[in-house]
């Protein structure tokens, strides 16, 4: 049986020559997930029968809406205080970083406009089948996190326990030794794990079954798979900031309560047609 595991992956990938521009895990991660969710989408697309330049706008729209809320949301859920004083640096993404809960709104917004411009759809339609795509970027992403030795949980003894380095930027400046937390829960690795859950049981209902007729209901299993899960996930993790730690339930729980809630919402709205279409077609075998 492993102890742990001893993280020391460096957050660079490689190096671009001639330019000594640092390539990141990371960066690469997120334009890999927008990438995967680009084909998944391409493919729904085709079959619904939208036009070709549909998917090309659909992936403007999720990576300038999910980037910006995502920003914004790190900068104005977790440090507000700060960055209504230094707006400027709310540009500065590598300052900082992205917030999970931002890109949701952001996309949430962008498909709101989509559905009305471009995909001439209601919102729910678009939704749920836009989620199927940010299941599987939410995955990529987590990786990221992991590459970048960040969003890691409570100390722990489970043998799949990780040490990461928390000197990050001294170590990768090679002015210090790395610096390793104590073992602790990989709560990336679960993220992932969840993610592509997510991503493969909305897959099967959109593709296998007939859950695409009830609009709602994969968004619903989405909105449950990513948001109630990471609720839960939360007890396990370190606070993003120290002002979470006098709090019951830290940011990402609050931001979660109320996309969960609307999954459990549109399950019984889905439910709630499910039952009308029965009883219509039991009267009208009668």
């Amino acid at each position: 049986m492993l102890g742990y595991i001893t993280w020391t992956v460096n957050p660079v990938a490689f190096t671009i020559p001639g330019l000594d521009m640092d390539v990141r895990w990371y960066g690469m991660m997120w334009a890999f997930g927008f990438l995967l969710g680009y084909i998944t989408e391409k493919y729904i697309y085709k079959r619904e029968g939208l036009p070709d330049t549909a998917i090309d706008d659909f992936l403007t729209y999720m990576a300038i809406f999910t980037v910006v809320g995502a920003r914004l949301g790190h900068c104005f859920f977790y440090d507000p205080e700060y960055y209504f004083s230094h707006l400027g640096e709310v540009l500065l993404i590598n300052k900082g970083g992205l917030s999970s809960h931002g890109g949701a709104v952001g996309i949430l917004i962008g498909m709101y406009v989509f559905s009305r411009r471009v995909a001439k759809k209601s919102y729910l339609w678009v939704l749920d089948r836009t989620v199927i795509a940010v299941a599987i970027t939410g995955c990529c992403i987590r990786f990221g996190n992991l590459m970048n030795h960040e969003i890691y949980g409570h100390a722990t003894d489970v043998p799949w326990a990780f040490q990461f380095v928390t000197n990050l930027h001294s170590w990768m400046a090679g002015k210090a030794e790395p610096i390793f937390s104590e073992p602790s829960h990989p709560t990336q690795i679960y993220e992932m794990l969840y993610c592509i859950v997510t991503y493969c049981t909305t897959m099967y209902l959109y593709w296998k079954t007939n859950a695409r007729k009830y609009e709602g209901l994969i968004f619903a299993v989405f909105l449950q798979g990513i948001f109630l899960t990471r609720f839960l996930l939360e007890f396990i993790k370190n606070n993003q900031e120290s002002f979470e730690d006098g709090m019951m339930l830290n940011m990402g729980q609050l931001l979660s309560v109320p996309l969960f809630v609307t999954g459990f919402f549109l399950f019984y709205k889905a439910y709630k047609q499910y039952k009308e279409e029965k009883e219509s077609s039991q009267l009208s075998v009668r």
